[in-house]
């Protein structure tokens, strides 16, 4: 298995290039495309009582391609890949709508984990857009512009979205030198872990992976916490497990070791859904 397009999401005010350095060496080494993604929303005009209190000019939509055109000549300069290889595509609409439209031309799709905060218009929600797109999703934290995929964690839980991530990660664990599959459980389900666990390193050592499995018992640490830690002691650059969450009035709420992860681990996380 291969990645043949990688598509990243680049705010439009963004100045660090960290996410865009990862995507470009993961297009790199899998010889795949690179598409670049951005998007400004034009607001609806602001109506009370009747009468329009603020509204976007046409001066203002200049500013806003005038901002989009500019970000893709910075994008297209940071890339050193072959031109044929990286595209461009923007729009005026919510980011993370775009995103979720445009997705469908990706094999994965990269974003910066902490967005900055901005504007509604500029408002982007890499863990929505995730729950949404149909794709799996690499999370890159602030200040990581390196990404090896040598070393990678597993953590395994027996759902649909584990099993979607493990065969999304395979482009990268067929790869790895070393992969350690993790399930975290309670303690009269160690037994029944283990065999799943051996399962799945069955699974993807009949895939050429070199794998090693672990079962830890539930502790006041968080699960997210541990895999975080574990990547640490291993050496890990990556952590890949399910996505969990579901939306409630417009609101995404997310499992605990997704929202654990997503706001503690300062490795790159590979998550599907």
């Amino acid at each position: 298995m291969s990645v043949a397009s990688v598509m990243v999401y680049v705010d439009s005010e963004q100045q660090a290039s960290g996410q865009v350095a990862v995507a470009e060496s993961i297009a790199k080494r899998f010889g795949a495309s690179l598409l670049g993604v951005s998007a400004v929303a034009v607001e609806p005009p602001f109506v009370a009582e009747g009468v329009i209190i603020e509204q976007t000019t046409e001066e203002d939509v200049k500013r806003m391609k005038a901002a989009l055109s500019a970000k893709e000549a910075w994008f297209r300069k940071v890339v050193r890949l072959p031109t044929e290889t990286v595209e461009w595509r923007w729009a005026l609409d919510y980011p993370t709508d775009f995103l979720v439209e445009q997705a469908r031309a990706a094999d994965l799709v990269v974003v910066k984990r902490k967005p900055r905060t901005t504007s509604h218009s500029h408002f982007f929600d890499p863990s929505g857009a995730m729950l949404r797109m149909g794709r799996p999703t690499l999370f890159v934290p602030e200040r990581v512009t390196e990404f090896s995929g040598d070393r990678i964690v597993i953590g395994w839980k027996d759902t649909r979205e584990a099993r979607l991530a493990v065969r999304d990660a395979l482009p990268f664990l067929t790869r790895a030198s070393q992969v350690t599959i993790a399930e975290v459980c309670t303690s009269d389900e160690q037994d029944a872990a283990r065999r799943r666990v051996r399962d799945v390193a069955g699974y993807l050592q009949r895939h050429g992976v070199q794998c090693q499995h672990e079962v830890r018992v539930h502790t006041a640490e968080p699960d997210g916490g541990y895999l975080a830690r574990l990547a640490t002691e291993v050496g890990a650059d990556l952590i890949v497990t399910g996505g969990y969450g579901h939306s409630r009035l417009g609101e995404w709420i997310f499992g605990g070791m997704t929202r654990s992860l997503l706001e503690e681990a300062n490795v790159c996380l590979l998550m599907s859904h």
